[in-house]
């Protein structure tokens, strides 16, 4: 990496800040408004002034987004957190010397402090009349082209602070992200459900069918996995006495990387006692379309070229009829590996001759079902192979209580009635062991610690899993799952960027123990120049 011409011009600029004995990076500030406060003050109290400006000064600060220098006047706006603000900078009123250091020091992607009146331009604009300022944050980097913002995929999810910095969407995404996982929590909570906090680190994956991370616990010497699910910890504290309990967390499967997938996703499961998987089913409905109207105003959600309608009630279809209706096949008929093995061959499915009978039926329904599950549908009853933990149906013990929901072709959540019987349990696991055998990686391991949980008695549950990752995908219209994490997984680069390199030089221009200070300058002291 070499520096370019901007980066230089800054390094510059602050090499001579720091021979005027500016502090370029000041410990405190001042603000006594957001940028949306001061605009909302004003237009409470506009009638009132006349054409004056506000009589009470006011202090606000921000990000310099944006500079227009008409030469005896600068236009700039700040943003913060609350949006942005358009500061008015008169030489004037500021004087020559100080009017002159700002259009030389301070460039966009900088953080100021702004003390003045507020007023509202000729062309309509609420703006502060800025009779001081000060300098809190010199940007070295300076933005992305205004104008073509940063749309390189890659640099967006490697650099996502640039990103946030330059697409206003991408902001927007996770604020409703963060008011989607909010709106969830606050459902729970109103119903009795108490948040808690299962391992991350466990000796002994299970909950799901994943392969895991595998990491080795050196203090214990002992091989642990980064959790691919927290059910049988959630379900061992219902063992323990709690009625409803949730978690949302991160989990981990070692699996590969795509539009819908993420080895580090992020999962809510709740259990709650007393409760069928026909309870949850309408808990859920009513989560999410709670969580919608909570971070949306709104049910109607627009999704590449459909529009989702999560008014309720949501359709509802059991997996024979949706697998008969997509591929023609009746599972409940068609139990013999190879023969359900030839049989989805020929649709086109992509299992191999190894593939055991479960994974096969699974297949099936993300290749020819799944797709065309566009409107909200609660997909329900699964062969008991494909569900170890779920309780069996009393009328037909060939299938289990339990149910996906599918929007948009996403599979967005699954839940049980939970499998409480401890020795119908083992024999669940049992029978995973020997998938193993023949080839399943993704085939839980045997818990004999769950197992003796529910020796000591589980009452009837409801329990259920909804993927954050996926829901936030659906309610921002996003079709890639990086599009709705932070930072998501990428390879990392082999090359050495030579940033570190690049700055030697510049050390020196970091402050010495005896430049720092607790006090910041004033606001209105003169900033001075050369």
């Amino acid at each position: 990496m070499t520096l370019n011409d901007q980066q230089e011009q800054r390094l510059a600029k602050l090499r001579s800040l720091r021979e005027q004995g500016i502090d370029p990076y000041p410990p405190r500030c001042t603000r006594t408004h957001s940028a949306a406060e001061a605009i909302e003050r004003f237009r409470r109290i506009e009638a009132s002034l006349g054409d004056e400006p506000d009589p009470e000064a006011i202090s606000v600060v921000g990000r310099v987004v944006a500079i227009r220098d008409l030469g005896r006047i600068i236009f700039s706006h700040i943003r913060d957190g609350s949006g942005a603000i358009q500061l008015y900078l008169r030489r004037d009123l500021l004087g020559d010397e100080r009017f002159a250091w700002f259009k030389r020091f301070v460039d966009l992607n900088d953080f100021v402090e702004a003390q003045g009146n507020l007023f509202r331009t000729r062309t309509g604009e609420i703006s502060v009349q800025v009779t001081g300022f000060r300098l809190l944050s010199k940007a070295l980097n300076p933005p992305p082209d205004k104008w073509h913002g940063l749309s390189d995929v890659e640099t967006r999810y490697r650099q996502r602070y640039v990103d946030l910095l330059a697409n206003d969407e991408t902001r927007r995404i996770f604020v409703v992200r963060a008011n989607l996982v909010r709106a969830l929590r606050r459902y729970l909570d109103e119903r009795g459900f108490l948040e808690v906090e299962t391992p991350t680190l466990q000796p002994l994956y299970g909950g799901a069918a994943a392969r895991p991370f595998t990491t080795y616990y050196h203090a214990l010497d002992q091989t642990f996995y980064l959790r691919i699910s927290d059910e049988l910890y959630l379900k061992r504290l219902l063992v323990g006495g709690y009625d409803r309990v949730y978690e949302m967390c991160k989990d981990f499967r070692n699996e590969g990387i795509d539009a819908r997938h993420s080895p580090e996703f992020t999962m809510l499961e709740f259990y709650a006692a007393y409760c069928d998987y026909l309870d949850v089913m309408q808990m859920c409905e009513e989560m999410v379309v709670h969580a919608a109207e909570q971070s949306l105003g709104t049910l109607l959600i627009p999704w590449g070229e459909h529009t989702i309608d999560l008014t309720p009630p949501w359709r509802r279809l059991t997996l024979r009829d949706a697998l008969i209706e997509h591929t023609g096949i009746d599972f409940l008929e068609v139990n013999d590996q190879a023969e359900l093995y030839a049989r989805a061959r020929a649709l086109g499915a992509d299992v191999l001759p190894t593939t055991v009978w479960p994974r096969i039926l699974d297949e099936l329904l993300k290749t020819f079902v799944r797709p065309r599950l566009i409107q909200p549908t609660f997909v329900y009853d699964y062969p008991v192979e494909l569900s170890p933990l779920a309780k069996r149906k009393p009328e037909d013990p060939r299938l289990v209580e339990r149910f996906q929901l599918f929007i948009g072709g996403l599979e967005l959540a699954n839940a049980y009635t939970e499998l409480n019987d401890p020795l119908d349990q083992l024999a669940r696991f049992l029978e995973q062991a020997r998938d193993r055998e023949l080839g399943d990686e993704e085939a839980m391991p045997i818990d004999e610690d769950y197992v003796n949980a529910l020796m000591y008695g589980m009452p009837p549950t409801g329990g259920f899993g909804i993927g954050i990752d996926r829901l936030a995908m659906l309610f921002t219209n996003q079709q890639n799952i990086r599009e709705v994490i932070l930072f998501p997984q990428l390879r990392v680069k082999p090359e050495p960027t030579g940033l570190a390199e690049d700055l030697a030089p510049y050390l020196d221009l970091a402050a010495a123990p005896d430049q720092v200070s607790g006090a910041a300058p004033s606001i209105d002291n003169d900033v001075g120049g050369s």
